[in-house]
């Protein structure tokens, strides 16, 4: 641990600067997300003249029909010119509010909110929580308006929404009260190690932190879900046999198989697992039952297998936490640096001993433009373990019979398995109207998933492979 913190305070030597000089953060933070924003505005263009082709990519010709290409189209141009405007809107209010001293106007009307009540300045971590949550609801009201339009005017329009009005409503002070409930103690918690560790927070964090997400794998399924969607297990049938089957020789630990109400706000399809690692839970929601056969599903979820086999969500956790553990290296350079504060327009007063929530809250904002960046590896990253999920589901005949010592007769029917996953690929993609002209930059940029041309010629590769190797 000693030598944890010795390289840690390394660090904060080479970055003493933030604490004494008067850089003008504000101006860069400014400036850097107005250059991520205009980045992705630039994406957008790039893509939107794909959106006019007449005709699909010549690898998807014989599976998409004129009628679906057409009309994937028209969504996807909707969506682009939507997205466009979203960006822009959300940039400039972004922009105005730095500008304008929004974050320490809600730190200060947090203060008088308490203050009321006889709570003061002493009371940092109650102060954080309020200034939080006011901070979240009224820079999320000027957004709501997007949420609507996207919701009721252009899923509607090309017959994506579910939702009625009323189950908007609800679903929105769900998710208020959910953040509230939880992100009240999460909070706390979170702020109280800061001063109980001091300048040596940083492991005791990083614990803390995967303490709270393995906790969310418990909490999420059987306390938050259940609040906006029914989790009904799936009946007994081809589905479930074949499903249970695959899990069984795979030695998965299934302990249940749930249908989830999916459609009661979009008719998009989905499916999922979820659970800790002797207790798994799979989870497809009813469109993807209704609009693929019991074989293509099964494909799909030996796609998902292929991600557990690979210990794909570990990794990506891994990651994660590497990720996290970089940030909260830098962070304190950052948490004792009046000048952060003050050119963000704090007072003196508040800027003299800046609150931990508020530091943060600053440093992440510095970090975007380095958060755009991390973000392109992981999509990489998770392209990649995309790519090996659909090699397990084409060759899971033989991982079966080689590596798990599974009877071939107990394989039989598995040899067209990457063929199924290809059919139900193109299923989903044309039942979600979803694109099939993509510009490279901008699927390296956004797309945490290979193109539907990318993993079709994959998967025929991998069958001839399959098949060479018989």
């Amino acid at each position: 641990m000693d030598i944890l913190h010795t390289q840690l305070a390394k660090i904060q030597r080479h970055l003493a600067f933030v604490a004494v000089d008067p850089i003008d953060w504000k101006f860069y933070v400014q400036l850097f997300s107005w250059g991520v924003t205009l980045f992705e505005c630039y994406l957008l263009l790039r893509q939107y003249p794909l959106y006019s082709k007449t005709t699909p990519p010549p690898a998807l010709a014989k599976h998409i029909g004129q009628e679906d290409f057409e009309k994937s189209q028209k969504y996807g141009k909707d969506k682009a010119k939507f997205a466009l405007f979203s960006k822009i809107f959300s940039q400039c209010l972004d922009s105005a509010m730095l500008q304008y001293g929004f974050y320490a106007w809600c730190w200060n009307a947090a203060g008088i909110m308490l203050g009321k009540f006889g709570y003061g300045a002493e009371y940092e971590i109650l102060q954080s929580i309020v200034f939080s949550f006011l901070m979240y609801l009224l820079s999320s009201l000027p957004t709501l308006p997007l949420s609507v339009y996207s919701t009721f005017v252009l899923e509607e329009k090309h017959g994506f929404n579910k939702t009625t009005p009323g189950l908007f409503v609800a679903d929105l002070f769900k998710s208020w009260a959910v953040a509230f409930v939880l992100g009240a103690p999460f909070l706390a918690a979170f702020l109280y190690i800061f001063k109980w560790a001091g300048d040596r927070f940083v492991p005791w964090l990083m614990a803390f932190m995967i303490t709270f997400q393995l906790s969310m794998v418990i909490l999420y399924p059987t306390v938050i879900q259940p609040l906006f969607n029914k989790l009904t297990p799936i009946q007994q049938g081809e589905l479930r046999s074949r499903i249970e089957s695959l899990a069984g020789k795979l030695k998965f630990p299934l302990k249940h198989l749930y249908e989830i109400d999916g459609s009661k706000r979009s008719s998009h399809s989905n499916a999922y697992f979820f659970g800790l690692p002797w207790s798994k839970h799979i989870v497809i929601f009813d469109t993807l039952l209704q609009q693929s056969k019991p074989d293509e599903v099964e494909a799909v979820l030996a796609h998902e297998l292929g991600h557990w086999y690979f210990l794909h969500p570990t990794k990506m956790m891994a990651i994660s936490q590497i990720h996290i553990f970089s940030i909260l290296a830098l962070f304190p350079a950052f948490l004792h640096a009046p000048p952060l504060l003050r050119s963000f327009d704090f007072p003196k007063t508040v800027a003299a001993k800046p609150p931990t929530i508020v530091a943060f809250l600053l440093f992440q904002m510095i970090l975007t433009p380095l958060e755009a960046f991390i973000s392109i590896g992981m999509n990489a990253v998770s392209r990649h373990f995309e790519w090996e999920a659909d090699r397990f589901a084409c060759e899971i005949q033989q991982t079966l019979e080689k590596k798990h010592g599974v009877d071939p007769k107990e394989c039989i029917g598995m040899e067209d398995m990457g063929e199924r996953l290809g059919r139900a690929l193109i299923t989903l993609h044309v039942k979600n109207l979803s694109t099939v002209w993509v510009d490279w930059l901008y699927s390296a940029y956004h797309h945490s998933h290979p193109t539907l041309t990318e993993r079709l010629r994959a998967l025929e590769a991998f069958q001839v492979e399959q098949k060479k190797s018989n």
